[in-house]
């Protein structure tokens, strides 16, 4: 069945890997330092559709593709220009043989300072590597103090090889989850201890600041949609955390669109999924201005030479050029 997306300017459209690639136009610009980072005349690209949730968007920047999760449908996907779509990893999060939950596939994922996979998986409530080529998974991290994690959901690797994750229970079977009681956010060390660093609050997708200071976490949470900063101490704890951003108010209009995934570029503007797609927000707070997205967007992710954004987006998986760049590029 054709999408119809009576919202947006549709500009053109192309066959592409088994998807209509629609290049569509919904940027919002609210100071002019958000022209500074897009061009108002820039253009969102369709590159794949009929996903079922797609996330966890990663650049592999030695070989130029991207790969992202499919969380309920326990897959990695890889995309790579003039290729096109194709299946990376099945299973990517569950191994088990008996249905475990709706959501049970990776999640979050990033590639770590020895050019290794790293996934946060729901179904086996892991922390996982592997190599690119070839295969040998093996276990970071799948318990704190010998109580299993929940459905561990986004991460990301500090200079130093330290990883930070969030550990909500989005991934377990709904009986399970409802009983879910530490929602943290963990550091797993570089020689493999593990840390529970913030424990009162439902955290989702994290991002450093360029000089990872601090650290931001998102809250997918209805009554409290907000992004959380965190400073980072000099052995790698969390301080007090405080409100960085509260969407509140724009949820009120996409009551589904709570704060997910986030992305930092080089000057420090954060990009987060949230109500209407992906929202821009300086290093002080504000809101610069929105990336519209036709679907509920997930997160993001730089690529190409950095200065382009993917984006995952419920059954889409989309891009948009920026003016900027992101951090490791």
């Amino acid at each position: 069945m054709k999408k119809v997306y009576s919202i947006l300017i549709i500009l053109s459209a192309v066959y592409h890997c088994g998807a209509q690639q629609t290049a569509i136009q919904q940027v919002t610009s609210l100071t002019p330092d958000f022209d500074l980072l897009i061009d108002k005349n820039a253009k969102i690209e369709i590159l794949a559709d009929s996903f079922v949730w797609a996330e966890g968007p990663v650049w592999v920047k030695d070989s130029n593709y991207l790969i992202f999760s499919d969380v309920k449908r326990n897959t990695i996907f890889k995309w790579k220009e003039g290729e096109g779509l194709s299946e990376f990893l099945k299973p990517s999060g569950y191994t088990g043989r008996m249905t475990y939950s709706d959501e049970p596939g990776s999640n979050g994922l990033t590639i770590n300072k020895q050019g290794y996979l790293v996934a946060c998986e729901h179904g086996d409530r892991r922390v996982s590597t592997m190599p690119l080529a070839g295969g040998g998974k093996r276990t970071l991290a799948d318990n704190y103090r010998g109580k299993a994690f929940n459905s561990p959901n986004d991460i990301i690797q500090k200079s130093n090889g330290d990883y930070y994750f969030t550990d909500p229970a989005y991934g377990l079977p709904k009986d399970s989850a409802a009983s879910a009681k530490v929602l943290g956010i963990y550091r797993i060390s570089k020689n493999g201890v593990v840390t529970l660093l913030v424990d009162n609050m439902t955290p989702n997708g994290l991002a450093f600041s360029p000089d990872e200071k601090v650290l931001y976490v998102a809250q997918s949470l209805a009554k409290k949609p907000v992004i959380m900063s965190f400073p980072v101490k000099q052995d790698g704890t969390l301080g007090q955390g405080k409100v960085f951003f509260d969407a509140s108010e724009m949820l009120k209009e996409r009551p589904q669109d709570l704060p997910d995934g986030l992305k930092t570029d080089v000057h420090g503007n954060l990009f987060a999924t949230g109500p209407g797609g992906v929202l821009v927000i300086s290093p002080q707070g504000k809101l610069l201005g929105k990336i519209a997205t036709p679907e509920r967007a997930a997160n993001c992710a730089w690529g190409d030479d950095g200065s382009t954004l993917y984006i995952t987006a419920s059954s889409l998986l989309c891009r948009i050029k920026t003016k900027t760049k992101g951090i490791g590029f």
